[in-house]
């Protein structure tokens, strides 16, 4: 049996990248809005998202500014660590949830341990990237990690991508990551709703490290 289809990635990716432009509205987005979007839509195959990314005032810039520098990158599960493109980065991204104090902390509260993870992100957290796309516990227990930096913003990372997925919680967290990133002086991606996922999260970092590239579709 013979099969007729593209083979060539470069082409498979440009024409991916038509197709979504022709199926979304992108036209509120700037440029670097735009690939981080159409990324997202091409991560889950679902263009009606566009309308559901939000980005704060600064949040491209800082990001990329940050990778840039080579900044920290933290990630709520290891399925978003493995998912950023190691070629564009040149430090491993940290992920703690199989950390045996994670382990431990969640056993003795009762939490879980993606919420206990992030207790040891605080000394990574000044001008990191924080990715959270499986765990919303991960999102609110961050968001209350950072309301205590609030006086301290050279503590505070330089960009928080929060797109955790699922049906408890999931879109509650990120809703709250939208609401009070001004309040926690944050820059801030997210998905809302419950769509979302390691996938899509570490692909909007991808995208980020593509701009700094020169890498735009």
């Amino acid at each position: 049996m013979t099969f007729i289809y593209e083979k060539n990635p470069k082409i498979i990716e440009q024409k991916s990248f038509a197709e979504i432009r022709e199926l979304s509205d992108l036209s509120h987005f700037d440029k670097e809005q735009q690939q981080v979007v159409m990324r997202i839509i091409h991560s889950l195959g679902l263009p009606h998202l566009a309308s559901q990314v939000r980005f704060s005032k600064n949040a491209c810039i800082s990001g990329m500014e940050a990778l840039a520098q080579e900044c920290t990158i933290l990630c709520d599960v290891e399925m978003v660590k493995q998912g950023i493109t190691k070629r564009m980065i040149t430090e491993e991204p940290l992920c703690f949830l199989n950390d045996p104090r994670a382990i431990e902390r969640a056993k003795e509260s009762g939490e879980t341990r993606s919420m206990a993870a992030v207790a040891q992100w605080n000394q990574h957290l000044a001008g990191s990237i924080v990715i959270i796309g499986n765990a919303p516990t991960a999102l609110f227990r961050l968001l209350e990690n950072l309301k205590e930096l609030n006086n301290e913003p050279e503590l505070l990372p330089a960009l928080v991508i929060g797109m955790p997925v699922g049906f408890v919680g999931a879109a509650e967290s990120k809703q709250a990551l939208w609401d009070c990133h001004q309040s926690l002086g944050i820059e801030c991606i997210t998905l809302l709703g419950r769509e979302g996922g390691s996938a899509v999260s570490a692909a909007s970092c991808n995208a980020l490290l593509r701009c700094n590239r020169d890498e735009y579709y």
